[in-house]
């Protein structure tokens, strides 16, 4: 928009019904708290910036807040003590705002409106109008009802009233007020210094300013839309339930419509984001977070798990895998086979072809094309070479009690079962270790490695009998 764009967010209410001790908007709904998917929804709309305004828990509200901030949208804080009422809470955002822009009203539990919804409420203002974003309601109790100057649908809206003031015939309204609007920052201003709390809560209330415009001669418009769910807020568990799962639906919608194929879209979870090539396969109950990426013809198993992992094109990731690589990443090459049950975690890079099989642990190591560590085995802080085969049961020992240590297995390798390499050491290319050997020694090349005790056969042992109990 050619005028500039300014989002107030009133986040400062208590939440009591949400019986936590977590403000209610970092409640977390998509892995992310409500007050970012708002703040994320100013970012996309080109925003100069965005005015929290805070009061319960402010502290920690602009804490965890500041940590996730879009890149190129300002943010400040406003602190609305006591909270008196809407209208109140944006009276603390003024000294923020600049008379030549749009002020943008959201609430900051209330995560899911879509930025073409702000688009056309922002084109309805247009510098000039106070725009108001509605919808009808069968059972609209407890909102504030609009009031047009005729019963057509495009009568110019006269006021808001609040429930709790509205006579019985005003109840039956069906239309309400979202709480979303947009208005033109130097009318805003002036409206503000009008408010009064002579009401039925002795609250400022700021969708008394639309009384104000009218009075003004300043055109009152309202954006009716269909869909409740943009503007439905969370005030309680149940809520939040409620629209996690709208939030989860409208993420495998738009993933089916990408050529996705998703066993039951109803049991996917995706927390971050999840970008996904041309013929992936999800099945039924997996959970995605951060940044995940999936390459063409990735089959994803049941229950999985998987968070900031980047997973190449052909890979199969069998049940119960799970995958987090936090900070580092996981990296999972081309036509690679993981699980069922296998661990990959922060620093595990698979190269093409590579096995890791049922209850193989990864963590920090590196794996060459063509690599299997197919069962009950641990890789960490270790390089692995192309083509080696790593037994079941065996472990790199990297850690001395004080210090991590890296095992380096050259290409070619064959360690068998039961095998303990003991960091820092070095396995030749080529070589074989043993079954049940110790390594604590680099290895030669081609070389076959055992280092475990002496086989001793007793002839004739007997065995310990069990003592008779007294009667």
């Amino acid at each position: 928009m050619a005028t500039p764009v300014d989002v107030v967010i009133m986040a400062a209410g208590k939440g009591t019904r949400m019986k936590s001790r977590l403000p209610k908007v970092l409640h977390r709904l998509g892995g992310r708290a409500l007050l970012v998917h708002v703040i994320d929804c100013a970012a996309r709309l080109s925003a100069r910036q965005a005015v929290v305004i805070t009061g319960h828990g402010a502290a920690e509200v602009e804490s965890a807040i500041s940590r996730e901030v879009p890149p190129g949208l300002g943010i400040s804080f406003a602190r609305q003590e006591p909270q008196l009422g809407t209208g109140h809470a944006v009276q603390q955002a003024l000294p923020h705002l600049a008379d030549e822009g749009i002020t943008l009203v959201l609430s900051g539990d209330v995560p899911l409106t879509r930025v073409d919804t702000l688009q056309a409420l922002l084109a309805q203002c247009d510098g000039q109008r106070l725009a108001l974003l509605t919808l009808s309601m069968a059972d609209p109790r407890g909102y504030g009802r609009i009031v047009r100057a005729g019963k057509e649908p495009t009568a110019q809206v006269r006021a808001i009233l609040e429930h709790k003031d509205a006579s019985e015939a005003e109840r039956a309204i069906p239309e309400i007020y979202s709480g979303i609007m947009a208005v033109p920052t130097r009318l805003l201003r002036g409206w503000l210094a009008r408010l009064d709390n002579k009401n039925a809560q002795s609250e400022y209330y700021l969708t008394d300013i639309v009384k104000f415009a009218v009075a003004d001669g300043v055109v009152v418009v309202a954006h009716q839309i269909t869909d409740a769910a943009q503007v439905a807020g969370v005030n309680s568990p149940v809520q939040l339930a409620e629209l996690e799962r709208v939030h989860q639906l409208r993420i495998a919608t738009a993933l089916m419509e990408q050529g996705v194929r998703l066993a039951d879209p109803a049991r996917l979870d995706v927390r971050g984001t999840l970008d996904c090539a041309q013929d992936v396969e999800i099945d039924v109950n997996c959970v995605f977070s951060g940044v995940v990426t999936l390459g063409e013809g990735v089959s994803i198993g049941a229950n999985c798990m998987i968070a900031n992992a980047s997973i190449a094109a052909g890979a199969v990731i069998h049940p119960f895998t799970h995958i987090d690589g936090e900070k580092l990443g996981v990296k999972v090459g081309p036509g690679a086979l993981v699980g069922p049950f296998a661990r990959l975690r922060p620093g595990a890079d698979l190269g093409a072809e590579v096995h890791i099989g049922n209850f193989v642990e990864v963590k920090n190591s590196t794996l060459a094309a063509g690599a299997k560590a197919n069962h009950l085995a641990y890789l960490g802080d270790a390089t692995v070479g192309e083509r080696v085969n790593y037994g079941a049961g065996s472990i790199t020992a990297n850690y001395d009690g004080a210090n991590k240590h890296r095992t380096v297995i050259e290409a070619d390798v064959h360690v068998g079962s039961n095998c303990v390499l003991v960091a820092p050491v070095t396995i030749g290319a080529g070589g074989t270790v043993g079954g049940g050997s110790t390594i604590t020694k680099d290895t030669a090349p081609g070389a076959l490695s055992v280092a475990r005790g002496k086989q001793v056969g007793i002839a004739n042992w007997q065995r310990p009998q069990k003592k008779k109990q007294a009667p």
